[in-house]
Order: C-alpha cells, then structure tokens, then sequence
C-alpha cells in the first residue's frame, strides 16, 4: 500500500533556470511518507512547489509546553511530530484535539535536527471515516493531476518551438491563435495561463512578472477579453486564472 503513495513525481532538486524561479504557493495534500521523503528544498511535486501541506492522520500523542503543543501523527505510511506554537500574551488558543482520534493538520514542513516536522497553521479533529478517504483521493488526484499538467506544458513547449521555427520566429500567427481570435500580447498571455502547472491557476501577479513590458492596465484588459469570451475563468479567487480547454 506504501508504494503507492510514495514520492513518485516529487523533484525538489533545481540547476537554475525557469523551474528554480517558481515561487511557492498553494496547498498540497499528502501521506506522511511523502513529507518524510520530501527534500531539503521544499515540498514540489512536477517541477511546482507548494508553501504547505495538508494530511490526516491520527493524533497518537500530545505534549504540552509553555511555547507550543507537539502532536504525534500516524497514518498508514508513516509517523511525524507537528508543532503548534503558541503566542507569548496567550492570545492563541489551544487547539482541542483528542488522542487516538483522526485529525485534519494544514501547515508547513520544516528539517530539525536532520528530521522533517510539521509546522501547524490549523489543525482539527474530524470524526467522520469519509474524510480520511476523501484525503486519499485527493493526494491521488494531485499526484496525476501534476503529471498530466507537467505533459501538458511539455507538449505545449514542443508546439511553441516548433510555431516559432517554422513562422521565423513569429509564434503569435499560429493556428491557435488564429482559431482563437488573438494575437501578440493577447495570445502571449492566453498560452501562459494554459501552461501553468498549478491546481488553483497563475495568478494575475505572476502574469505581470512575466510579461514586464505589458503594464497592469493593458493586462487587465487582455484579462477581462478573454474571461468574456469565455476564454479563461476564475479559480480561488479573482486573482488566479485557469484555461477552459486546460
């Protein structure tokens, strides 16, 4: 049963270049195994790092300091502490977990001592069974979900290389763009939507990073065009974007 939830497709391991420049964002879910497994750079799974983590697993034990509350955690693959810290003016409240029972932990991985452990940004005890199912489809669903996206972009790269070679450069008159409706800028923006590897869309941020020579006005446009024709929606929020046909 470990193996199929072990850390195949996890590549935290950069030399530079654009996959060393992605920024950490999002939530993935996981097994114990894989943050155990996870590399010193940070939890990435295709070429995308995720900021943190969310598992369930059951509370084996909880210890209590003046500073923070050290939970055990165990599912099927494994067991790691997490940590829950507390304010000094005691304005964070303990959260109320019971011992041997399933709890829902979201936070981040840190390495302490050669170790991985959890930092806790929220944790509750669920009591329904259908939840610990539930989490283990959804670390499915991320893991091939993640692949399908990484060959998605691969496949788009080749298609881009190969537009810009046989158009001398000129990939904005492509066939895509042509069925579209789009060209220049506005095509530009639509591919770096469809490409992006993420669960939750690029966000609006990341599109003005990427495209520096077009100011937020014009990419506000270009944005509202195309979410218009149905083109582009919204995911999280009005800030992150996802392609229809993605």
């Amino acid at each position: 049963m470990n193996d199929s939830f072990g850390a195949g497709g996890f590549n935290t391991t950069t030399s530079g270049g654009a996959g060393s420049e992605n920024k950490a964002e999002g939530v993935l879910p996981l097994v114990i195994q894989q943050v155990l497994e996870s590399t010193d750079g940070g939890i990435s799974l295709f070429g995308h790092q995720y900021a943190m983590i969310t598992l369930v697993a059951i509370v084996r034990n909880v210890e209590y300091s003046s500073t923070k509350v050290t939970y055990q955690l165990e599912d099927h693959t494994g067991q790691i502490d997490a940590h829950f810290w507390l304010e000094e003016d005691g304005a964070t409240s303990t959260p109320s977990v019971v011992p041997q029972s399933y709890a829902r932990v979201v936070g981040s991985v840190r390495n302490q001592g050669g170790s991985k452990a959890i930092m806790i940004f929220k944790i509750d005890q669920i009591n329904s069974p259908n939840e610990v199912t539930t989490h283990l489809l959804e670390v499915l669903h991320s893991r091939y979900k993640g692949e399908e996206n990484n060959k998605r972009k691969a496949e788009s790269n080749f298609d881009t290389n190969a537009n810009a070679t046989s158009n001398g450069g000129f990939m904005e008159s492509d066939s895509v763009g042509a069925s579209l409706g789009l060209n220049g800028k506005q095509l530009a923006v639509y591919k770096a939507i469809k490409s992006h590897v993420s669960d939750i869309g690029i966000s609006r941020k990341e599109l003005q990073a990427k495209f520096t020579h077009i100011n937020p006005s014009e990419m506000q446009s270009i944005i509202e065009h195309m979410a218009q024709e149905g083109m582009i929606y919204t995911t999280v929020d009005t800030e992150h974007f996802f392609c229809v046909d993605a």
